[in-house]
């Protein structure tokens, strides 16, 4: 079976499992998703959602956000960890934001990388889920499974990984089906103790043919 083999089976079984395929942060627009995204770093969806709404009731948009003191900020978001770096990232972008693009989020790939605190895959999220564009999402989720099913060869470097992906991955199942990978990846194929017994990837998958 050769990788594109592989994924495209590895997309139709996990479409049948997780019919709805969304992101797991919860947002109403795209500015919000991209101060989730800098605060999910080494912290849970979970937790995130829990401190977005406390943060936006103090600071309800762009403006409010790019006028804030980065330590008004931090005290908000610290217990999402790095509270520093955070509340600073998230404070260079919204000012850049309503700086440069009327409170706007730009809508290119390379726009949204230049923006401060957003890397390949907040950028790759915002243009899937908010623009409907081709994107791959390389988390830890997608990372970790794409290794152990065999659709990248030992590479744990997200971009590489991205790269990989985009020569088997159909563009417009891409960002469904790192989304998949996520959801996927907390239910079933756990890190360190995947359920390859009730996996419905196990006979494409290398490692559980392997065990």
């Amino acid at each position: 079976m050769t990788k594109k083999q592989r994924v495209l089976a590895v997309i139709e079984r996990l479409k049948k499992e997780y019919p709805e395929a969304s992101c797991t942060l919860a947002y109403e627009d795209a500015w919000q998703l991209l101060v989730s995204v800098r605060l999910a770093a080494q912290c849970t969806d979970a937790r995130v959602d829990q401190i977005t709404p406390l943060l936006y009731e103090k600071f309800p948009s762009v403006a409010a956000l790019a006028a804030a003191d980065p330590s008004e900020i931090e005290a908000i978001v610290r217990p999402c960890g790095l509270g520093p770096s955070k509340a600073r990232d998230i404070s260079k972008c919204m000012r850049v934001l309503h700086e440069q693009y009327d409170d706007q989020v730009p809508t290119t790939f390379e726009e949204l990388l230049a923006l401060p605190g957003v890397g390949r895959k907040s950028a790759n999220l915002v243009m899937g889920d908010v623009f409907g564009k081709p994107a791959i999402v390389t988390d830890t989720h997608c990372i970790r499974l794409c290794n152990l099913i065999g659709l990248v060869d030992n590479i744990k470097d997200p971009a590489k990984v991205e790269r990989e992906l985009w020569k088997i991955v159909p563009p417009e199942e891409g960002n469904d089906l790192c989304h998949r990978f996520v959801l996927h990846g907390r239910a079933v194929c756990v890190a360190r103790r995947p359920q390859c017994d009730v996996c419905c990837l196990a006979d494409v998958c290398k490692h559980a043919a392997a065990r």
